[in-house]
């Protein structure tokens, strides 16, 4: 007898081909519009090596024409002066639909990105949905404030759209990532002009798709714009564009910074590069639970996350039990294709940075650190960019794969034999997104916390997220926050209004 779950999965699959084979356009203005240049770009399977697609790329006349019909939306006022209803209900709508459609945008997702469908069913594509919730639950609560100020005068703020977003998706949560910011800029009254990377846009345009044909946007509120990095340059240069929100490389979001600044002066967010570390007190509650859980949240999306806990700092009396549990857990990670039963983890997204991941780990072997386990390429299906869950110990501070960002499975121990030592190999590299730390001493808890120089600080459970807490880093892993109340400072601007009396 048929397997059931065979013949659900062969039928997303049929469905999601059938879907890649018809013309991608870019979406401006309510309409999907043809490019007017010629350039395009191939869209590959990280599993098997397969071009799924050909996309468009834009050039600065395309980019002219989408930013032109945002302007044009928001200056005709149908969405920034919209009644809260509806802007609210439809957020709300945008949500159901998301969770109506969630098999094939996890499907998309999961073809070209590589990781596996049940991480995007359950996990990203819910949580996609429910930010439309959230956020449309704030539109009628954030409002300015009557200021007391000397008598003769009345002084109230203003809190108002900034205009025209542009919002800059990465490769690793392509769908996740964009609902980040699409949401607080369409809750706050602004139009969003959304790029997705060039390795990973199919679930973006399939939720392009939906909207179109079911949201009841008004015409250039949502817009989607296909690109490389050249198009990228265009959108951070551009006088029409009032706001940026880049997630991606420290480089990259450095060049984002100066395109706005060199420009209008463009507001920026940026959630950027991290390195961060994960410290194992020997006073920790739970060694077992601090080792699975440092193992999942490393290794988990196949390490292609900018908050994993990449530097794994181990008190003396306990770093050769934690690493040799650490390369026990590692080597029973099952690699294969994202649609596979059984497996635990997928490929690198896509192939330029597979060979980056595996320079990194030839890196680290010249440095002289000691490879515990993987560091190398491993093929299921003989195709495929797939590393290996990765382990180097005896990792000194100052070395480079201890410092610099490698983005895939590769973690590092390193030994501390004190407080002190730990918080300042923690804080010694030029990032600070996120940072843990496990021990039972609660003053130390607190102790630590507050010296960790990370915008986000986990005790005793590394990878905590909530819509209404903020994420984002200090130093080079970025400018801003996404998430809570803070993204939504982002997506306004307050205006002082004085009235003599």
């Amino acid at each position: 007898m048929p397997n059931p779950k065979e013949i659900l999965n062969k039928a997303r699959l049929d469905w999601a081909h059938n879907w890649l084979k018809t013309p991608k356009k870019f979406y401006a203005g309510g309409s999907f519009l043809a490019p007017q240049g010629k350039t395009t770009w191939k869209v590959v399977n990280p599993s098997s090596e397969e071009v799924l697609c050909e996309v468009p790329v834009a050039n600065e006349a395309d980019v002219n024409v989408i930013v032109k019909a945002a302007g044009d939306a928001f200056q005709a006022g149908c969405w920034p002066e919209s009644t809260r209803r509806f802007r609210r209900e439809a957020l709300i709508r945008i949500g159901n639909l998301i969770r109506e459609h969630a098999e094939e945008l996890a499907t998309l997702e999961s073809l070209c990105n590589g990781k596996l469908f049940s991480e995007s069913l359950i996990d990203d594509v819910p949580e996609s949905a429910d930010v439309f919730d959230y956020y449309a639950g704030w539109i009628d609560k954030l409002y300015g404030d009557t200021v007391p100020v000397d008598p003769g005068f009345i002084n109230y703020t203003r809190k108002e759209p900034v205009g025209v977003c542009a919002l800059i998706v990465p490769w690793n949560f392509p769908l996740l990532l964009a609902c980040w910011k699409i949401a607080p800029a369409l809750a706050m009254g602004n139009t969003v002009i959304v790029k997705p990377s060039e390795y990973t846009p199919l679930s973006i345009l399939r939720l392009c798709e939906i909207i179109h044909e079911k949201a009841n946007l008004p015409r250039g509120v949502f817009n989607v714009v296909m690109g490389d990095a050249e198009t990228g340059r265009l959108i951070s240069e551009h006088p029409g564009i009032h706001k940026v929100s880049f997630t991606g490389s420290t480089v990259v979001g450095k060049k984002v910074l100066m395109g706005a600044a060199q420009s209008n002066l463009k507001t920026v967010t940026l959630e950027l590069g991290g390195k961060s570390p994960n410290i194992l007190f020997a006073d920790l509650p739970d060694l077992e639970a601090a080792i699975e859980r440092s193992c999942t949240a490393m290794f988990s999306h196949k390490g292609e996350k900018c908050s994993e806990p990449t530097r794994i700092l181990i008190e003396d009396s306990i770093y050769d039990k934690v690493v040799a549990a650490l390369g026990e857990r590692a080597n029973r990670i099952k690699l294969g294709d994202a649609f596979e039963e059984g497996v635990d983890q997928g490929p690198q997204a896509h192939q330029a940075h597979f060979k980056k991941v595996l320079d990194y780990i030839e890196i680290g072997k010249k440095e002289g650190a000691k490879l515990v386990c993987g560091g190398v390429s491993e093929q299921p299906n003989k195709k495929g960019f797939f590393v290996r869950p990765t382990i180097f110990s005896e990792v000194k501070p100052e070395m480079r794969i201890a410092q610099e960002e490698i983005f895939g499975p590769v973690l590092v121990a390193i030994r501390f034999k004190t407080e002190e030592e730990a918080i300042r190999i923690a804080n010694q590299t030029p990032y600070g997104l996120a940072a843990g730390l496990w021990t039972s001493d609660l003053s130390r808890a607190h102790r630590v916390a507050a010296k960790l120089d990370s915008g986000m600080v986990f005790v005793n459970r590394y990878g905590c997220y909530d819509f209404a807490s903020p994420f984002g880093g200090f130093k080079q892993s970025g400018w801003g926050k996404e998430m809570a109340i803070h993204s939504l400072d982002a997506y306004t601007k307050t205006k002082s209004v004085w009235i003599k009396l």
